[in-house]
């Protein structure tokens, strides 16, 4: 078994016997023709972990706080897909340039008071990013959560996130390619 499968099996295993924030069941996974839907309104390829995450495990409804969130459709609860999260943010950073959204950075998580937890689609790694606007500085709202989708998986299934450690002590890298990726000549385009 690959360290990739060993990790599905292991997501699986939690998502099938954990609900986050009270849901009452795991939702149905997506199927490849919904991925490829979401990839063509996003502009850009979700990392293979992710879509995986969606093909194989479920529509959103399992992780970390209140769980990822549907990939295109809402769900039954009204919470908003994370593709149109994704391109709510984009027009919003549009019309409001003092606080842009990066591209490629894809909200997969809301954990509570305008916070989501964030895939960076166009790092080879797919780092997970924190967006944290409350102090009002948005220079100042975005974070290294994880270095990798990968390593996020394993801080939630061995109960060692921030967020399951939370402590004054909590200081969390600020993700420093913000302005560069948010940027007209910064940039980039899949």
């Amino acid at each position: 078994m690959t360290e990739n499968e060993q990790l599905w099996a292991r997501v699986a295993a939690k998502a099938a016997t954990t609900r986050p924030r009270g849901r009452p069941s795991l939702p149905d996974p997506v199927d490849a023709a919904t991925v490829a839907r979401a990839e063509a309104a996003l502009g850009f390829r979700l990392p293979s972990l992710l879509a995986a995450l969606y093909l194989r495990t479920g529509d959103g409804g399992f992780g970390p706080e209140y769980g990822l969130l549907p990939l295109l459709d809402s769900s039954p609860a009204g919470e908003p897909a994370a593709v149109a999260q994704y391109l709510a943010q984009r027009e919003s950073g549009r019309e409001d340039p003092d606080w842009p959204w990066p591209e490629g950075v894809l909200p997969i998580s809301h954990r509570g008071c305008a916070m989501y937890a964030c895939v960076d689609c166009l790092s080879p790694q797919a780092t997970v990013l924190l967006f944290e606007p409350n102090p009002g500085d948005p220079d100042h709202a975005w974070f290294m959560d994880a270095p990798s989708l990968t390593a996020w998986l394993h801080t939630w299934l061995d109960g060692t996130g921030w967020y399951d450690t939370l402590g004054d002590d909590l200081k969390l890298a600020p993700w420093t390619e913000f302005r560069i990726r948010t940027s007209t000549t910064g940039s980039t385009t899949p």
